[in-house]
């Protein structure tokens, strides 16, 4: 099988941060249930003119661009796996992104999975690389969500937890030089003196991981659980939905009770499943697992999930209580705070885990093998 490289990676966050104290005064929620159960010290949020989702996604490019020691215009591929709530509606991030980055011969494409967004889109771009449809894709995802949260509707408690951010991954054909490049692809090798050193050296020899298997699995009973009720074809904006007495266009779950039965039945159960068939099918089971990069969820979950994977939280992965929950943002922060830990909680030889779910319900499981 073909071997595909993550070659870069990198991540952004604004400079504005909420405090679970504010989160507490905002909410009404006692501070040590918004820090303890929700698990969140603090999180960063966009100032209202700055930091749109296509902004946070291009330096969350660049950085991973340079990581790889890759020129853009040598992507074959962007894809844009972020929020739907982005700068327009009906608009394509992921081409503004190419654009602003210089990715002039790459196409530009959306997948939307929401929180689960960051295993599957590995998933998508390492087939593509594998049947040779690409050589080089760079996947950006965006999350300013908090923007729709309305702490005053306790219905919604669960997503007081939303977020900032963006990040960006690069990945590769691990031996691909230029010239086997397909035929269709635009010409460009003769330009030798633009070449950066990375054009010249395959992606193994810079590659940070190395990307394995993936699963997934999707109960569609969750669709309807978590909406905001105006924006969309049903409710178009308008005066009355924006002056309607119940706010229209914030996120909302119109039955938190009967949603929170059902989920505790399902997620731990499809977690591990899809956990588990992802690391069978890359020829691992648990015991091979060395890190986690999971969706940020409430402390609790967080550390009963974990011990049933056979890791220790403490160690094996890294809890983002100091950013909350960034949509599928939540795997590059944790690898890259991972990384940066003294000690380092992540090193060349192991096993990780790319491991979320997202409102619809979706849950997916994407394996790496860590070699940088």
């Amino acid at each position: 099988m073909t071997e595909v490289c993550v070659t870069g990676l990198g991540t952004y966050v604004p400079d504005v941060v909420v405090t679970g104290e504010e989160i507490a005064s905002a909410s009404g929620i006692p501070e040590h249930v918004v820090v303890e159960k929700m698990g969140l010290r603090e999180k960063r949020v966009c100032p209202s003119d700055d930091d749109h989702a296509t902004d946070m996604s291009a330096k969350a490019a660049r950085r991973a661009l340079a990581d790889a020691d890759l020129d853009p215009e040598r992507v074959d591929l962007v894809l844009y796996h972020g929020s739907e709530y982005k700068d327009h509606v009906v608009w394509s991030a992921a081409a503004n992104v190419a654009e602003r980055i210089g990715a002039e011969n790459a196409y530009a494409t959306e997948s939307y999975t929401l929180c689960a967004g960051a295993p599957i889109a590995l998933r998508q771009v390492a087939a593509q690389i594998r049947a040779g449809d690409v050589d080089r894709a760079l996947l950006v995802s965006a999350s300013r969500e908090a923007d729709l949260v309305d702490y005053g509707n306790e219905r919604s408690s669960f997503m007081f937890n939303f977020g900032s951010g963006a990040s960006a991954f690069v990945v590769e054909h691990a031996s691909r030089s230029d010239a086997e490049r397909s035929s269709g692809q635009r010409a460009r090798d003769d330009d030798t003196d633009s070449r950066s050193s990375a054009a010249a050296s395959p992606a193994s020899e810079r590659a940070r991981a190395t990307v394995r298997a993936s699963a997934a699995v999707t109960d569609g009973s969750f669709s309807m659980d978590v909406v905001m009720p105006a924006g969309g074809s049903k409710h178009p904006p308008s005066r009355e939905t924006v002056d309607a007495d119940e706010p229209m266009h914030t996120l909302d779950v119109p039955d938190p009770d009967g949603m929170k039965e059902r989920l505790g039945d399902v997620s731990l159960r499809n977690y591990l499943d899809v956990a588990d068939d992802a690391l069978a099918k890359s020829g691992y089971d648990r015991d091979d697992v060395d890190f986690v990069a999971v969706t940020h969820m409430k402390r609790s979950f967080h550390e009963y999930l974990l011990g049933e994977l056979g890791v220790d939280p403490s160690t094996d992965s890294y809890y983002l209580d100091e950013y909350g929950h960034v949509q599928s943002v939540d795997q590059a922060l944790a690898v890259e705070e991972a990384l940066a830990a003294d000690p380092p909680r992540l090193e060349s030889g192991d096993v990780v885990l790319f491991l979320a779910a997202g409102t619809g319900y979706t849950w997916a499981a994407t394996v790496l093998e860590w070699r940088d």
